[in-house]
């Protein structure tokens, strides 16, 4: 599925997609460790822990991709993915593009009431999923999900003790001769220009789609791997799940581009996070407000040179403490579904700014190539563009209907982050979060609709988002009956953060 008016569309500057990059690997060193879950595996979730290799993983892939199609779900079908970070949410994710569908990760901490709203929105027509992760029946909380979303035909589960009706994919590890993939005529043109995945914006109206083509995908990727200079080969350690643009640009990708290893981390348990550092890694992939408490604990050995700190609010970058080996951090900019800015920190050891214009990785290098252009519009807010910018809404058609969509006017994205420029240093500042908006530890929530949310049960209840040094911001609740009204929360089906702010 290619989006948009095909006269008008700009021409990817790639052909090459995420399955092509994995396929590549595999030709190159077929017996090569590819992905490793984390050591603490079962302590959060069913299953062994598994290390595979290139060729292991190749199989996977091809073995859910199978299952899938023989689901008789049709191309471009939109397929959720809420799974823990682990191998099976790489391996399902690639699985999932290689069966000719679209993936669409949804994050772990939403419940029903997310997940019915936002696959119903895209008309999903099946769910994969895994049997717990934590005290939570991911399985049984997919069927209840997709009782409520008409489009969706199969719920599909990793683990054991699956509830009736959930189609096991555990059985595919011992796939040996999977069908092979569908054949390339069944894309027309570049490849690259087709949809391949969709995440989800929160705005102050609500939450939209935000639809990318293997091409946008692969240029947010293209521009970590860039600045951090990384070798082939390289072994990364990530505790950001895929579930978002930001952990697919800082993560997957860069580990796809290099061939490497990829070490997952589900956050976070310290001591399987240094056992995982210690174990032969090259880069790590961490949100930024943990870094300096690590950091200080001893976590990062001279072995892990390169260390990249998500920052989901990107206005705190400025005001970061100096880490002391500068040459090995990276900050990475978050603007939420929009943009990923990755930026090497000044020998100092301080931040490195946004430049205002022209974004290039390496950042300030000969040859280095176009990242972003910054502009700031209506002379406080920051808009972004460039090659990993989405273009189009999905559904086609949306921004023609009454629903709240993300725009892309002229591929230009306001991000709602106030800005200003430094017109002497060339560069951009950005002051604070969009108006209306809490991150919640990567999180976001509009402020208006918590408060209508908390306001409408019987119970009465008042609940605000508070600024927080490590998360960005903190729910906070009061109520009348706070038990009461966390048992209609948890009812209702809301992220767990939401029904944790009254505790």
């Amino acid at each position: 599925m290619i989006l948009g008016d095909h006269r008008d569309a700009i021409v990817p500057s790639t052909s090459t997609t995420l399955d092509d990059l994995f396929r590549r690997a595999v030709q190159r060193h077929p017996e090569t460790i590819a992905l490793i879950d984390p050591p603490n595996r079962g302590s959060f979730t069913g299953g062994m822990r598994r290390r595979l290799t290139y060729a292991e993983t190749d199989l996977m892939i091809s073995a859910i991709a199978a299952r899938l199609r023989d689901l008789g779900l049709p191309l471009d079908a939109v397929i959720g993915i809420q799974l823990p970070n682990t191998v099976e949410s790489v391996l399902t994710l690639l699985g999932v593009l290689r069966a000719g569908l679209i993936a669409a990760p949804l994050p772990m901490l939403w419940r029903r009431g997310d997940m019915v709203a936002a696959l119903n929105r895209v008309g999903a027509k099946a769910l994969i999923t895994c049997g717990r992760v934590g005290s939570t029946d991911h399985a049984d909380l997919a069927m209840q999900t997709a009782a409520d979303v008409f489009p969706i035909r199969y719920v599909c589960a990793f683990g054991e003790n699956l509830p009736d009706g959930v189609v096991g994919f555990d059985d595919l590890y011992a796939e040996q001769n999977p069908k092979p993939p569908p054949p390339e005529n069944e894309r027309a043109g570049n490849r690259a220009a087709h949809l391949a995945l969709l995440t989800w914006e929160q705005t102050t109206d609500g939450g939209v789609p935000v639809a990318r083509n293997h091409a946008e995908i692969v240029a947010g990727g293209l521009a970590v791997l860039l600045e951090g200079r990384f070798e082939t080969g390289a072994v990364f350690v990530s505790a950001v799940p895929s579930s978002s643009f930001a952990g697919l640009a800082a993560s997957v990708l860069p580990w796809l581009l290099t061939g490497g290893a990829l070490l997952l981390h589900q956050p976070f348990d310290p001591e399987a996070l240094k056992e995982q550092l210690q174990d032969g890694c090259d880069a790590a992939v961490l949100p930024a407000p943990v870094i300096p408490s690590l950091s200080e604990a001893g976590f990062f050995n001279p072995q892990v040179r390169t260390v990249m700190g998500l920052w989901r609010s990107p206005e705190r970058i400025s005001s970061a403490p100096v880490w002391a080996d500068a040459s090995g951090m990276i900050d990475i900019a978050c603007f939420g579904e929009t943009c990923v800015i990755p930026i090497r920190r000044d020998a100092d050891g301080r931040p490195g700014a946004l430049p205002w214009g022209i974004v290039t990785a390496p950042h300030g290098a000969p040859g280095a190539i176009l990242v972003a252009e910054l502009t700031r519009i209506r002379d406080r807010s920051l808009a972004i563009s460039g090659p990993m910018v989405p273009r189009y809404t999905y559904p086609s058609g949306t921004d023609h209907a009454k629903l709240p969509y993300f725009s892309a006017a002229e591929c230009v994205i306001d991000t709602g982050y106030p800005c200003r420029i430094d017109h002497d240093a060339r560069t951009l500042i950005v002051t604070g979060p969009p108006a209306g908006l809490a991150d919640v530890g990567g999180y976001r929530f509009a402020v208006r609709d918590l408060q209508r949310l908390v306001g409408g049960f019987d119970i009465a209840g008042r609940i605000a988002a508070l600024p927080d040094q490590l998360s960005g911001h903190r729910l906070a609740g009061t109520a009348d009956n706070v038990p009461a009204l966390q048992a209609a929360l948890i009812q209702h089906g809301v992220n767990p953060l939401i029904a944790g702010a009254f505790a």
